[in-house]
């Protein structure tokens, strides 16, 4: 069972430096633990917290990150919203000069009224934030900790896991 869930941005960001001392602490004893195991634990958590959270209402990845693009899918999108790909392109992309693109503005383009436009048809990036769905969580968790006030799922999901595992800190 999950504890109480946090899903009020203004809370998690007044907790953003009593945490991270605690969280650099829970990197290291996750560091120890058996990979697979970890992996499976989050993976569950993460079911339960993201069907506990609407995402959708609340829109801050779209309003502070910076968003990936693949190959293949300015063409798929600009195709879908029936307009030139260069215009696509001009309009919505900045392109490294090794290819790699990115949305060019944050917040996003596709944000309107706290939703997305695209949703149905939203970047890979998108659809697979905050991906601990994915392999490696503790590998990745560095990366997955500069989100961890941004959205509450992560918050949520780390803070199960420490509970789970009866992780508990005390300063010195």
């Amino acid at each position: 069972m999950l504890k109480p869930l946090i899903y009020d941005l203004a809370v998690l960001q007044l907790l953003e430096e009593t945490k991270e001392e605690e969280n650099n602490n829970f990197l290291l004893y996750l560091i120890q633990q058996d990979e697979q195991s970890m992996d499976t634990i989050v993976h569950h958590l993460n079911k339960e917290v993201s069907e506990a959270i609407d995402c959708t209402a609340c829109g801050n990845c779209c309003r502070s990150l910076m968003i990936n693009i693949e190959p293949g899918e300015p063409e798929l999108l600009s195709a879908h919203l029936n307009i030139l790909l260069p215009v696509f392109k001009e309009t919505y992309i900045e392109e490294s000069q090794q290819g790699r693109m990115i949305v060019n503005t944050i917040p996003c383009h596709f944000l309107e009224d706290n939703k997305c436009i695209i949703y149905t048809h939203r970047f890979m990036e998108c659809r697979e934030f905050p991906h601990l769905h994915k392999p490696g969580f503790v590998r990745r968790l560095p990366g997955t900790l500069l989100h961890y006030i941004r959205c509450p799922i992560i918050y949520n999901v780390i803070e199960s896991l420490k509970a789970v595992l009866k992780y508990h800190y005390e300063r010195d």
